[in-house]
């Protein structure tokens, strides 16, 4: 082409959960059985939208409104209904037109990164949700910058290699933070989330806290949203209805903005994002309607507590069996509907197999798991040898190697099987014999 087109960034757009997809559909063409363990729908893996929340839809549906534009930050009355909420909380108190909505997080993820200035970094939890991470590393041109969340301490991060990291680095012009955490499952306390607050306030960052799991908290584990702790420190809480009805097929999340007032660059920075979106016209109009309806409903509290519950139940069930296996480690989650499982330090290696019966399938995966990091070697042959489709851990922007589960297989049966065979199958893989 006369002039190059490419942006500096586009290969840092990587989304392991999704990559790993088009590994097991070729397996799938080959006879394997493939058992999703890779994406958090809750819908997919058989949860049961209750009636109640459907019925509030299809009265819905019948209104013409909601098939026609809305105001480009969102709904009037459901952007009233969400301040409402934030406020009755406490802490940083905010109107209607602090709340932007946008096509999913995803959306908002794009838009907060692909707006700021190229040179202004935000440093990130590592383990990383691919979104947050790709998205600030392409913007950028470079690798995503991150502080290490560890396993030893509930996947907390160590605030002090956060400070000198942000000291040292005078790039870095904001902070994220994920709470409660995906891909680990583990929930900031409030004590912890002060203290982010105060280094981001002693270097004049922003802060960005994905919230999407506000409402799946258990275990006993405490926390506080950012409106409740951030003080006069500019930043942003992203909330959305995907995982918490749950409906992730309705693309539809919003962000809360806290402090554009008192800084007037963070100010137009958020200005951009409002025009971004101008540009758009608006987002989903149909669950903006639904959502002061269903939220607002007597029968939400109950709702949510019991879909608690249920992620605390599950979050046992997979520690009995995953505690049981030599040469990895297990943090029981205490918030969202995953867990990661992390190698301990030496036990993989680039000669470990597992048996597969499948000759056309034994040598996809071998042709596949030339040159790749050693848990994702891991992982390729566990799809091969039993059809169960994890995440390596070091597809989270990640040096520990280890992959992901989730929480959410609604078959009790099937849940169970899945665990077992994957501990099954690491004692195989790991296990000098084989």
């Amino acid at each position: 082409m006369r002039r190059g087109i490419e942006h500096e960034g586009w290969r840092h757009l990587t989304y392991e959960i999704r990559a790993i997809v088009a590994v097991a559909n070729e397996l799938k063409k080959l006879g394997v059985e493939i058992t999703w363990e890779n994406i958090g729908d809750p819908v997919q893996k058989g949860e049961k939208i209750p009636q109640w929340i459907k019925d509030i839809v299809i009265q819905l549906v019948s209104e013409d409104k909601t098939y026609g534009y809305v105001a480009t930050q969102g709904v009037p009355e459901t952007r009233k209904f969400l301040a409402d909420l934030v406020n009755k909380r406490g802490g940083y108190q905010i109107s209607p037109d602090d709340i932007i909505f946008f096509n999913g997080l995803g959306d908002a993820v794009s838009t907060i990164f692909s707006l700021l200035k190229r040179e202004a970094r935000v440093i990130g939890p590592s383990p990383a949700y691919s979104t947050h991470s790709s998205a600030e590393a392409a913007h950028s041109g470079y690798d995503h910058l991150t502080y290490d969340l560890d396993p030893e301490n509930n996947w907390l991060p160590d605030l002090n290699d956060i400070e000198n990291k942000i000291k040292y680095n005078d790039s870095i012009a904001g902070m994220l933070i994920i709470n409660p955490d995906n891909p680990t499952g583990s929930v900031y306390p409030r004590s912890f989330l002060e203290k982010i607050v105060e280094i981001a306030k002693r270097y004049e960052l922003f802060l960005i806290c994905d919230e999407i799991y506000a409402n799946i908290v258990y275990n006993g584990a405490e926390t506080a949203n950012l409106s409740e702790i951030i003080g006069g420190v500019p930043g942003m809480a992203m909330r959305g209805i995907s995982k918490e009805f749950p409906w992730p097929g309705s693309r539809c999340g919003w962000i809360e903005v806290f402090n554009q007032e008192s800084n007037p660059e963070f100010k137009n920075y958020i200005k951009s994002l409002i025009n971004a979106k101008m540009l758009e016209v608006c987002s989903t109009s149909l669950p903006q309607y639904a959502i002061p309806l269903i939220m607002g409903n007597p029968n939400y509290p109950a709702h949510l507590k019991m879909r608690r519950e249920k992620y605390e139940y599950r979050a046992y069930e997979a520690c009995e069996i995953f505690s049981k296996v030599d040469g990895i480690r297990v943090v029981k989650p205490q918030g969202a509907f995953y867990m990661s499982i992390v190698f301990k330090d030496g036990v993989l290696n680039a000669q470990q197999t597992l048996p597969i019966e499948n000759i056309a399938v034994k040598k996809y995966i071998l042709d596949k798991v030339s040159g790749v990091e050693v848990d994702k070697r891991f992982v390729y042959y566990l799809l091969g040898a039993t059809g169960i489709c994890v995440v390596p851990l070091t597809g989270f922007c990640c040096t520990r190697k280890g992959f992901r589960i989730t929480l959410l297989e609604a078959d009790d049966e099937k849940r169970k099987w899945t665990w077992n065979t994957i501990a099954e199958n690491i004692n195989k893989y790991v296990t000098p014999c084989n």
